[in-house]
């Protein structure tokens, strides 16, 4: 019987592929927070709605191909990989498009202005946030080649460079964060409370899509080092 799913084809004898493609759909996803903000920043109430739509697209793009690859990968893996690490790999993977989609419904729900002591760091913050992003995806599309090699090799040594390279820029991440959260807790007598708390809660949410990309990498480090 032949299937009717539209993802169909993206499925052949190893899981890899799609791996890579729910990958860059995330990717994808997150590379739209930038001009999120840069809406914002402009006012531009109509341009936001519509991003936040397509990153709620993309994170549905995202969850189909999530759900057809745990439907479809066997108990048994011939591979030198067991199935619950690559299920493991998955859902982190998911985790960067859910929390991109998490930013995006709370600038559309609560109507927001950039608060002053914000405007400078905030953009180079969500961008280094999207740079860690686009290196989580030059990990995993290295991720065929390291598993044709069995996680040894030269192939193993170029990912562990590139995941260091990751971790490098989440911190990068971390430091202007920590930035931001000083900036408006010195400021937070000026605000509203509730602004406050939105923008603290935006900020780490910003953080988090770093710290998810991180853990792609770091669990395809541990897999190296088995």
């Amino acid at each position: 019987m032949r299937t009717t799913s539209p993802l169909a084809g993206l499925f052949g004898k190893s899981p890899i592929g799609p791996m890579q493609e729910h990958m860059k759909v995330v990717t994808d996803c997150v590379h739209n927070i930038v001009p999120l903000f840069e809406a914002l920043g402009e006012g531009d109430r109509e341009r936001l709605v519509a991003l936040n739509e397509k990153i709620h697209a993309l994170e549905g793009e995202a969850d189909d191909i999530k759900n057809e690859l745990r439907s479809r990968l066997p108990k048994s893996l011939f591979m030198p990989v067991d199935r619950r690490d690559l299920l493991d790999l998955l859902n982190a993977q998911d985790s960067i498009a859910d929390t991109a989609q998490d930013v995006g419904e709370l600038l559309e729900v609560r109507k927001m202005e950039i608060p002053e002591m914000l405007k400078d760091g905030l953009l180079p913050y969500v961008r280094r946030t999207v740079d860690a992003v686009d290196q989580c995806n030059r990990v995993i599309n290295e991720l065929d080649e390291l598993l044709e090699m069995g996680f040894r090799g030269r192939a193993g040594e170029r990912v562990e460079e590139m995941v260091g390279e990751l971790g490098a820029i989440e911190t990068d991440t971390d430091d202007l964060g920590l930035e931001l959260t000083r900036a408006l807790f010195a400021a937070e007598d000026e605000m509203k409370p509730l602004s406050v708390v939105f923008w603290y809660e935006l900020i780490q949410k910003i953080g988090d899509i770093a710290d998810f990309a991180e853990d792609v990498g770091d669990r395809l480090r541990l897999l190296i080092a088995r």
